[in-house]
């Protein structure tokens, strides 16, 4: 049987806060080096900056901006995944990443799990995503997409998987500082992706950004692995490019030997899900005993 190739890239660099036409600039020439690539993904948030949210109204965008389809028209067949702040309906905004090809937008990922802890603020700014979907990108790849601290919430991985996920792609904005320094940000998320991708048979992309803004230090070390957890390429702490080849045969191997995803019992989870949401948070003293 044969297997279907997917040519990948992750653009690591450092965006202008709150410089929207800086920042596209920035992007259309990360999409001319990135010719021939069968996707392309760009950091979280990176048509803003991380504290791009500061001026909130100023930097938000439709879905359907007229810059976000030029950008796209402008890479050609290549996928982009591209991290800005989406005005949705009612004026509610959020920490979005588009998947943008041949000038349309095919999938939308809304950050589900926003951070307030540490140097991060994002329940201050964004209304919280309602949804884990997967995208269809080939016959083969379907894309499971999800922003930075998404992934640590365990089971937000799980259910991308669940929905049939065969890529796993993670923009984040990734600051050494973030969480405090007991914390050490790139090895846990060194430590993470490897377990992913691992655990669920499945090449991962994770994309991060580089340089200082304002009190953070963003580290870079962007990387794609394989389904066995097996970096193919990682970058520095500047700017730069990777690429990496993907290979669906390596899915099917590493999913034959370890099915994580076929032995997942839905109903059980389910089953526990609605016994804790009847009774977590309920004091004992008010508790049936019976």
């Amino acid at each position: 049987m044969m297997s279907e190739t997917l040519t990948v890239g992750a653009a690591q660099f450092g965006s202008r806060i709150g410089d929207l036409d800086a920042n596209f600039e920035e992007h259309h020439r990360w999409v001319s080096q990135a010719r021939g690539l069968d996707l392309l993904v760009f950091p979280e948030l990176s048509l803003v900056g991380h504290y791009g949210a500061e001026n909130l109204l100023d930097v938000t965008m439709k879905r359907h901006d007229p810059r976000l389809i030029a950008l796209s028209r402008a890479a050609g067949d290549t996928i982009l995944i591209v991290g800005f702040v989406e005005e949705g309906p009612a004026a509610q905004f959020y920490n979005a990443a588009g998947v943008y090809k041949n000038g349309k937008l095919i999938y939308i990922h809304r950050k589900i799990n926003l951070p307030s802890y540490g140097k991060l603020i994002e329940t201050k700014y964004y209304a919280q995503g309602r949804f884990v979907d997967t995208q269809e990108i080939t016959e083969d790849w379907r894309l499971g997409l999800l922003i930075c601290a998404d992934l640590w919430n365990p089971a937000l991985v799980h259910l991308a998987f669940l929905h049939g996920a065969t890529l796993l792609v993670s923009p984040i904005s990734s600051g050494v500082e973030a969480v405090g320094e007991a914390f050490d940000n790139p090895s846990g998320w060194t430590a993470t992706m490897h377990f992913y991708s691992m655990m669920y048979g499945a090449p991962s992309i994770m994309v991060n950004r580089t340089g200082p803004e304002e009190d953070l230090n963003f580290w870079g070390g962007s990387r794609i692995l394989d389904p066995f957890g097996h970096p193919l390429a990682i970058a520095g702490q500047n700017p730069e490019l990777i690429t990496a080849e993907l290979d669906y045969g390596q899915v099917r191997r590493a999913r034959a030997l370890l099915p994580t995803v076929r032995d997942s019992n839905i109903g059980l989870v389910e089953r526990e899900m609605n016994r804790l949401n009847d009774r977590l948070g309920v004091p004992d003293i008010i508790r049936d005993d019976d």
